[in-house]
Protein backbone atom coordinates (compact mmCIF):
# COMPACT_ATOMS: atom_id res chain seq x y z
CA UNK A 1 0.00 0.00 0.00
CA UNK A 2 1.21 3.52 -0.81
CA UNK A 3 0.67 5.19 2.52
CA UNK A 4 2.43 8.46 1.84
CA UNK A 5 4.78 10.40 -0.38
CA UNK A 6 7.54 9.20 1.94
CA UNK A 7 6.69 5.58 1.15
CA UNK A 8 6.99 6.32 -2.56
CA UNK A 9 10.34 8.04 -1.98
CA UNK A 10 11.64 5.08 0.06
CA UNK A 11 10.75 2.69 -2.73
CA UNK A 12 12.32 5.03 -5.27
CA UNK A 13 15.54 5.08 -3.23
CA UNK A 14 15.59 1.26 -3.25
CA UNK A 15 15.23 1.22 -7.03
CA UNK A 16 18.00 3.83 -7.34
CA UNK A 17 20.30 1.53 -5.35
CA UNK A 18 19.46 -1.28 -7.74
CA UNK A 19 20.34 0.93 -10.72
CA UNK A 20 23.60 1.94 -9.05
CA UNK A 21 24.62 -1.68 -8.53
CA UNK A 22 23.67 -2.59 -12.10
CA UNK A 23 25.76 0.35 -13.35
CA UNK A 24 28.82 -1.06 -11.54
CA UNK A 25 28.79 -4.02 -13.92
CA UNK A 26 26.86 -2.95 -17.04
CA UNK A 27 28.22 -0.11 -19.18
CA UNK A 28 25.56 2.15 -20.68
CA UNK A 29 22.22 0.58 -21.70
CA UNK A 30 20.35 2.91 -19.32
CA UNK A 31 17.19 2.75 -21.42
CA UNK A 32 17.27 -1.06 -21.52
CA UNK A 33 17.77 -1.25 -17.75
CA UNK A 34 14.92 1.20 -17.23
CA UNK A 35 12.55 -0.84 -19.38
CA UNK A 36 13.48 -4.09 -17.65
CA UNK A 37 12.71 -2.47 -14.30
CA UNK A 38 9.34 -1.35 -15.66
CA UNK A 39 8.66 -4.97 -16.52
CA UNK A 40 9.76 -6.38 -13.15
CA UNK A 41 7.79 -3.91 -11.05
CA UNK A 42 4.75 -4.30 -13.29
CA UNK A 43 4.92 -8.06 -12.64
CA UNK A 44 5.44 -9.01 -16.29
CA UNK A 45 7.96 -10.79 -18.49
CA UNK A 46 10.36 -9.24 -21.01
CA UNK A 47 11.81 -10.30 -24.34
CA UNK A 48 15.25 -8.82 -25.08
CA UNK A 49 16.28 -8.68 -28.71
CA UNK A 50 19.75 -7.76 -29.94
CA UNK A 51 22.73 -9.07 -31.89
CA UNK A 52 25.17 -11.42 -30.10
CA UNK A 53 27.76 -9.95 -27.77
CA UNK A 54 25.78 -6.97 -26.46
CA UNK A 55 25.63 -8.35 -22.92
CA UNK A 56 21.98 -9.40 -22.80
CA UNK A 57 22.74 -12.44 -20.65
CA UNK A 58 25.08 -10.48 -18.38
CA UNK A 59 22.48 -7.75 -17.97
CA UNK A 60 19.78 -10.17 -16.81
CA UNK A 61 22.23 -11.94 -14.48
CA UNK A 62 23.30 -8.59 -12.99
CA UNK A 63 19.70 -7.50 -12.35
CA UNK A 64 19.10 -10.82 -10.59
CA UNK A 65 22.26 -10.24 -8.50
CA UNK A 66 20.83 -7.01 -7.09
CA UNK A 67 17.80 -8.81 -5.63
CA UNK A 68 17.87 -11.55 -3.00
CA UNK A 69 16.00 -14.01 -5.23
CA UNK A 70 16.89 -17.32 -6.83
CA UNK A 71 18.23 -17.13 -10.38
CA UNK A 72 18.18 -19.87 -13.00
CA UNK A 73 19.33 -19.92 -16.60
CA UNK A 74 18.16 -22.13 -19.45
CA UNK A 75 20.18 -22.21 -22.69
CA UNK A 76 17.57 -23.09 -25.28
CA UNK A 77 18.58 -25.57 -27.97
CA UNK A 78 16.60 -27.54 -30.59
CA UNK A 79 16.88 -30.77 -28.58
CA UNK A 80 15.58 -29.24 -25.33
CA UNK A 81 12.41 -30.99 -24.15
CA UNK A 82 9.61 -29.53 -21.96
CA UNK A 83 10.56 -31.81 -19.04
CA UNK A 84 14.08 -30.35 -19.14
CA UNK A 85 12.73 -26.98 -17.99
CA UNK A 86 9.59 -27.89 -16.03
CA UNK A 87 10.93 -30.95 -14.19
CA UNK A 88 9.80 -34.56 -14.15
CA UNK A 89 8.92 -37.48 -11.89
CA UNK A 90 11.89 -39.72 -11.14
CA UNK A 91 11.85 -43.22 -9.69
CA UNK A 92 13.39 -43.71 -6.26
CA UNK A 93 14.24 -47.17 -4.90
CA UNK A 94 13.83 -47.88 -1.18
CA UNK A 95 15.97 -50.13 1.00
CA UNK A 96 13.47 -52.99 0.64
CA UNK A 97 13.28 -52.69 -3.13
CA UNK A 98 10.09 -50.64 -3.16
CA UNK A 99 9.75 -47.85 -5.69
CA UNK A 100 8.30 -44.40 -5.33
CA UNK A 101 8.04 -41.39 -7.59
CA UNK A 102 9.45 -38.02 -6.59
CA UNK A 103 9.08 -34.80 -8.54
CA UNK A 104 12.43 -33.32 -9.54
CA UNK A 105 11.99 -29.58 -10.08
CA UNK A 106 13.33 -28.04 -13.27
CA UNK A 107 15.00 -24.64 -13.77
CA UNK A 108 11.63 -22.88 -14.12
CA UNK A 109 11.34 -23.11 -10.33
CA UNK A 110 13.34 -19.94 -9.84
CA UNK A 111 12.29 -16.38 -9.13
CA UNK A 112 14.24 -14.89 -12.04
CA UNK A 113 14.51 -17.20 -15.07
CA UNK A 114 16.79 -16.32 -17.97
CA UNK A 115 15.53 -18.03 -21.13
CA UNK A 116 18.57 -17.60 -23.35
CA UNK A 117 17.95 -17.69 -27.13
CA UNK A 118 14.34 -18.73 -26.70
CA UNK A 119 13.78 -18.96 -30.45
CA UNK A 120 16.19 -21.93 -30.71
CA UNK A 121 13.83 -24.26 -28.83
CA UNK A 122 11.06 -26.23 -30.52
CA UNK A 123 7.46 -24.98 -30.27
CA UNK A 124 6.64 -27.70 -27.73
CA UNK A 125 9.30 -26.44 -25.30
CA UNK A 126 8.44 -22.80 -26.00
CA UNK A 127 4.79 -23.50 -25.17
CA UNK A 128 5.76 -25.15 -21.86
CA UNK A 129 7.66 -22.00 -20.89
CA UNK A 130 4.91 -19.65 -22.01
CA UNK A 131 2.27 -21.64 -20.14
CA UNK A 132 4.32 -21.25 -16.96
CA UNK A 133 4.61 -17.51 -17.65
CA UNK A 134 0.86 -17.12 -17.99
CA UNK A 135 -0.44 -19.44 -15.30
CA UNK A 136 2.48 -19.29 -12.81
CA UNK A 137 2.00 -23.06 -12.38
CA UNK A 138 3.39 -26.28 -13.88
CA UNK A 139 1.39 -29.47 -14.31
CA UNK A 140 3.15 -32.83 -14.43
CA UNK A 141 0.85 -35.82 -14.70
CA UNK A 142 -2.05 -35.18 -12.37
CA UNK A 143 -0.14 -32.83 -10.06
CA UNK A 144 -0.01 -29.06 -10.35
CA UNK A 145 2.91 -27.18 -8.81
CA UNK A 146 2.90 -23.45 -8.12
CA UNK A 147 5.96 -21.47 -9.17
CA UNK A 148 7.70 -19.20 -6.64
CA UNK A 149 6.54 -15.62 -6.25
CA UNK A 150 7.64 -13.20 -7.58
CA UNK A 151 8.34 -14.96 -10.88
CA UNK A 152 9.91 -13.29 -13.92
CA UNK A 153 10.99 -14.68 -17.27
CA UNK A 154 13.53 -12.54 -19.09
CA UNK A 155 14.07 -14.11 -22.51
CA UNK A 156 16.61 -13.23 -25.18
CA UNK A 157 16.71 -13.79 -28.92
CA UNK A 158 19.00 -12.94 -31.82
CA UNK A 159 17.18 -11.10 -34.64
CA UNK A 160 19.86 -11.82 -37.26
CA UNK A 161 20.40 -15.57 -37.27
CA UNK A 162 17.25 -17.43 -38.32
CA UNK A 163 18.78 -20.74 -39.44
CA UNK A 164 17.88 -23.54 -37.03
CA UNK A 165 15.45 -21.37 -35.07
CA UNK A 166 11.73 -21.50 -34.36
CA UNK A 167 10.42 -17.91 -34.29
CA UNK A 168 7.81 -17.28 -31.61
CA UNK A 169 4.27 -17.13 -33.02
CA UNK A 170 2.46 -13.83 -32.67
CA UNK A 171 0.07 -15.16 -30.03
CA UNK A 172 3.00 -16.28 -27.88
CA UNK A 173 4.88 -12.99 -28.31
CA UNK A 174 1.79 -11.35 -26.83
CA UNK A 175 2.55 -13.07 -23.50
CA UNK A 176 5.56 -10.80 -22.99
CA UNK A 177 4.69 -7.52 -21.33
CA UNK A 178 7.51 -5.67 -23.13
CA UNK A 179 9.87 -6.30 -26.01
CA UNK A 180 13.16 -4.50 -25.35
CA UNK A 181 15.67 -3.67 -28.08
CA UNK A 182 19.30 -3.89 -26.92
CA UNK A 183 21.29 -1.38 -28.96
CA UNK A 184 24.96 -1.29 -29.92
CA UNK A 185 27.23 0.61 -27.48
CA UNK A 186 28.89 3.90 -28.31
CA UNK A 187 32.64 4.32 -28.83
CA UNK A 188 33.21 5.48 -25.24
CA UNK A 189 31.05 2.67 -23.87
CA UNK A 190 33.03 0.13 -25.88
CA UNK A 191 36.24 1.40 -24.29
CA UNK A 192 34.71 1.03 -20.82
CA UNK A 193 33.50 -2.48 -21.62
CA UNK A 194 37.01 -3.52 -22.68
CA UNK A 195 38.58 -2.01 -19.57
CA UNK A 196 36.11 -3.70 -17.22
CA UNK A 197 36.24 -7.13 -18.84
CA UNK A 198 40.03 -7.36 -19.27
CA UNK A 199 41.15 -6.03 -15.89
CA UNK A 200 42.30 -8.16 -12.97
CA UNK A 201 39.33 -7.16 -10.81
CA UNK A 202 35.86 -8.40 -11.71
CA UNK A 203 32.96 -6.28 -10.49
CA UNK A 204 29.92 -7.89 -8.88
CA UNK A 205 26.57 -6.30 -8.11
CA UNK A 206 25.50 -6.41 -4.47
CA UNK A 207 22.07 -7.45 -3.27
CA UNK A 208 20.15 -4.32 -2.26
CA UNK A 209 16.53 -5.57 -2.40
CA UNK A 210 14.50 -8.70 -1.76
CA UNK A 211 11.37 -10.39 -3.01
CA UNK A 212 9.17 -8.90 -0.28
CA UNK A 213 10.15 -5.35 -1.32
CA UNK A 214 9.42 -6.08 -4.98
CA UNK A 215 6.00 -7.50 -4.12
CA UNK A 216 5.23 -4.50 -1.90
CA UNK A 217 6.11 -2.14 -4.75
CA UNK A 218 4.04 -4.18 -7.21
CA UNK A 219 1.01 -3.93 -4.93
CA UNK A 220 1.55 -0.26 -4.23
CA UNK A 221 1.86 0.67 -7.89
CA UNK A 222 -1.68 -0.53 -8.52
CA UNK A 223 -2.78 2.60 -6.68
CA UNK A 224 -1.00 4.96 -9.08
CA UNK A 225 -3.78 7.05 -10.61
CA UNK A 226 -4.76 6.89 -14.26
CA UNK A 227 -7.05 9.80 -15.12
CA UNK A 228 -9.98 9.21 -17.45
CA UNK A 229 -8.44 11.30 -20.24
CA UNK A 230 -5.14 9.39 -19.96
CA UNK A 231 -6.97 6.07 -20.19
CA UNK A 232 -8.91 7.32 -23.20
CA UNK A 233 -5.64 8.44 -24.81
CA UNK A 234 -4.03 5.02 -24.26
CA UNK A 235 -7.09 3.19 -25.63
CA UNK A 236 -7.21 5.45 -28.69
CA UNK A 237 -3.50 4.85 -29.29
CA UNK A 238 -4.19 1.12 -29.30
CA UNK A 239 -7.22 1.49 -31.58
CA UNK A 240 -5.07 3.46 -34.03
CA UNK A 241 -2.87 0.39 -34.53
CA UNK A 242 -5.77 -1.21 -36.44
CA UNK A 243 -5.93 -0.40 -40.17
CA UNK A 244 -9.74 -0.33 -40.17
CA UNK A 245 -9.82 2.45 -37.53
CA UNK A 246 -10.94 5.73 -39.12
CA UNK A 247 -8.44 7.87 -37.15
CA UNK A 248 -5.47 5.55 -37.85
CA UNK A 249 -2.61 7.27 -39.73
CA UNK A 250 -1.96 6.42 -43.36
CA UNK A 251 1.09 4.29 -42.48
CA UNK A 252 -1.09 1.95 -40.41
CA UNK A 253 -3.70 1.60 -43.16
CA UNK A 254 -1.02 0.92 -45.76
CA UNK A 255 1.43 -1.38 -43.95
CA UNK A 256 -0.32 -3.03 -40.97
CA UNK A 257 -2.22 -6.29 -41.32
CA UNK A 258 -3.37 -6.68 -37.70
CA UNK A 259 -3.10 -4.25 -34.81
CA UNK A 260 -2.52 -4.91 -31.13
CA UNK A 261 -4.97 -6.80 -28.93
CA UNK A 262 -6.20 -5.75 -25.46
CA UNK A 263 -2.97 -6.88 -23.79
CA UNK A 264 -1.26 -3.98 -25.56
CA UNK A 265 -3.12 -1.27 -23.64
CA UNK A 266 -2.85 -3.32 -20.43
CA UNK A 267 0.93 -3.40 -20.89
CA UNK A 268 1.06 0.33 -21.61
CA UNK A 269 -0.86 1.26 -18.46
CA UNK A 270 1.10 -1.16 -16.26
CA UNK A 271 4.48 0.09 -17.52
CA UNK A 272 3.35 3.74 -17.43
CA UNK A 273 2.46 3.36 -13.74
CA UNK A 274 5.98 2.16 -12.99
CA UNK A 275 7.51 5.01 -14.98
CA UNK A 276 5.39 7.50 -13.05
CA UNK A 277 6.51 5.91 -9.77
CA UNK A 278 10.19 6.13 -10.77
CA UNK A 279 9.63 9.84 -11.49
CA UNK A 280 8.13 10.30 -8.00
CA UNK A 281 4.57 10.88 -9.20
CA UNK A 282 1.24 9.39 -8.09
CA UNK A 283 -0.36 9.76 -11.54
CA UNK A 284 0.29 8.68 -15.13
CA UNK A 285 1.07 11.41 -17.66
CA UNK A 286 0.95 11.53 -21.44
CA UNK A 287 4.76 11.46 -21.51
CA UNK A 288 4.66 8.13 -19.64
CA UNK A 289 2.36 6.66 -22.28
CA UNK A 290 4.59 7.93 -25.10
CA UNK A 291 7.68 6.44 -23.45
CA UNK A 292 6.21 2.97 -22.92
CA UNK A 293 4.42 2.71 -26.28
CA UNK A 294 7.35 1.28 -28.25
CA UNK A 295 8.32 -1.62 -25.95
CA UNK A 296 4.67 -2.38 -25.16
CA UNK A 297 3.38 -2.43 -28.75
CA UNK A 298 6.26 -3.24 -31.12
CA UNK A 299 5.76 -7.03 -30.81
CA UNK A 300 1.98 -6.74 -31.08
CA UNK A 301 1.84 -5.15 -34.55
CA UNK A 302 1.79 -7.47 -37.55
CA UNK A 303 2.81 -5.96 -40.86
CA UNK A 304 1.30 -6.98 -44.19
CA UNK A 305 3.37 -8.18 -47.14
CA UNK A 306 3.94 -4.64 -48.44
CA UNK A 307 5.17 -3.47 -45.05
CA UNK A 308 7.59 -6.37 -44.76
CA UNK A 309 8.83 -5.94 -48.34
CA UNK A 310 9.41 -2.22 -47.78
CA UNK A 311 11.35 -2.90 -44.57
CA UNK A 312 8.92 -0.88 -42.46
CA UNK A 313 9.58 -1.26 -38.73
CA UNK A 314 6.83 -1.49 -36.09
CA UNK A 315 8.62 1.29 -34.21
CA UNK A 316 8.14 3.72 -37.11
CA UNK A 317 4.44 2.80 -37.24
CA UNK A 318 3.99 3.46 -33.51
CA UNK A 319 5.88 6.75 -33.79
CA UNK A 320 3.58 7.83 -36.63
CA UNK A 321 0.53 6.99 -34.48
CA UNK A 322 1.82 9.18 -31.63
CA UNK A 323 2.64 12.03 -34.03
CA UNK A 324 -0.79 11.93 -35.69
CA UNK A 325 -2.57 11.93 -32.30
CA UNK A 326 -0.56 14.92 -31.15
CA UNK A 327 -1.29 16.85 -34.36
CA UNK A 328 -5.02 16.21 -34.04
CA UNK A 329 -5.17 17.72 -30.52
Amino acid sequence: MVESKGQLEAWGAAVSRMKEQIGRVIVGQEEVVEQLLWCIFAGGHALLEGIPGLGKTMLVKTIADTVDLSFTRVQFTPDLMPADITGTNVIQFGTQGETTYKFQKGPLFGHVVLADEINRATPKTQSALLEAMQEKTITVGSETYRLPSPFFVLATQNPLEQEGTYPLPEAQLDRFLLKVHVTYPTKDELKQIVLRTTSAHSLQAEKVADGALIQDIQQGLKEILVAEDMLDYAVQMLMNTHPEELTAPEAVKQYVRFGSGPRGVQAMIAAAKVRAFLAGRFHVSKQDLHAVALPALRHRLFLNFEGQAMGISPDSIITSIISSMERSR
